[in-house]
């Protein structure tokens, strides 16, 4: 598949299948490439499958779940022995642990689900950012178990995805509130605690998420607030920050998009503008948040603390 397949193939499923996050869209996309390849040898196709998770990364989304992911994919479907037999052979067996890496994706949020969902207690009320799909199905599945409780959700910008989650809370019957993301402080000690979801969960058990989580965090470690993570083993990522500017800059999708529509509205308006726009000043999409915020991560592996995440990832590239 060339590159433009590839990203209409990525972006298809996500346009269609909104349940489906940008993790599992990926695989399935790399499954794709598999079947329609036509190489000779295993090592031609590693390199197709690495071109296309370079095309899904180029798609304007945060790259973090996607990074992760297929990483983890490649290792998984490679571990199998694949000496002797044909390529086509060795193909049918990538393509038969890809559908068993898939199996595992789709039974992944059902768990962390049934997990989180009993720490969600009459009359509690929970904080959230964003947009989460594992976090939206678990209060979902709160309030189907007859639990009564009440949502706070920040507007999240720049892109306003917590007015999404809002609509579809409030269309299930769920009470909720719209925030200001400036007004987390001032609502913060009505509140039990937080459960976000995370774009990434990194070695040192902190988290890539969409950018104010790390404001939350902080303001919820001050008022003495549980900050709970809903985040599937698929986004565990082998890297180790040490601070915000130590997210690699693919991480920070936003920047790039925000410094060309600052670009584009400054050739219009003013042309010589263009010059004097500084690429650090524009907006990033995600931020991180150190594990030291963290009260516990809700995984498909289990109810995990920041320091468990490490012996996590060893036993996932084993």
């Amino acid at each position: 598949m060339e590159d433009q397949e590839v990203q209409k193939y990525f972006g298809t499923i996500l346009e269609k299948e909104t349940h489906v996050s940008a993790g599992v869209a990926a695989i399935r996309t790399l499954m794709e490439v598999i079947r329609q390849s036509k190489c000779a040898t295993v090592q031609e196709l590693v390199t197709n499958l690495k071109k296309a998770i370079d095309s899904m990364k180029n798609a304007n989304l945060p790259v973090a779940v996607i990074m992760s992911c297929c990483e983890l994919f490649l290792r998984f479907i490679t571990l199998v022995g694949l000496d002797g037999g044909s390529f086509n052979e060795c193909k049918e067996v990538m393509l038969s642990r890809g559908n068993l890496f898939l199996h595992n994706l789709d039974e992944a949020r059902g768990k962390i689900v049934k997990f989180s969902s009993k720490f969600i207690l009459d009359g509690s009320k929970v904080l959230t950012h964003s947009r989460s799909r594992v976090v939206l199905q678990t209060l979902y599945q709160a309030f189907k178990q007859g639990k009564r409780f009440e949502v706070f959700i920040t507007i999240s910008s720049p892109d306003n995805s917590g007015k999404i989650m809002y609509k579809e809370l409030t269309t299930a019957g769920i009470p909720c509130t719209l925030i200001l993301d400036s007004a987390i402080g001032y609502v913060m000690e009505q509140i039990d605690f937080i459960m976000v979801g995370a774009e990434g969960v990194l070695e040192s058990g902190g988290i890539v998420n969409k950018v104010g989580t790390y404001t939350m965090a902080v303001c919820a470690k001050e008022m003495k607030k549980p900050f709970y993570v809903l985040a599937e083993s698929f986004k565990f990522s082998r890297l180790f920050p040490l601070n915000q500017q130590d997210l690699p800059a693919e991480y920070k999708v936003g920047i790039f998009v925000a410094f060309i529509q600052i670009c584009i509205k400054c050739y219009f308006q003013y042309t010589s503008a263009i010059r004097k726009t500084d690429l650090k000043s524009a907006h990033p999409l995600v931020d991180y948040t150190p594990p030291s915020y963290i009260t516990l991560l809700f995984t498909d592996l289990g109810i995990l603390t920041p320091s468990a995440v490490s012996d996590e990832l060893i036993r996932l590239y084993l």
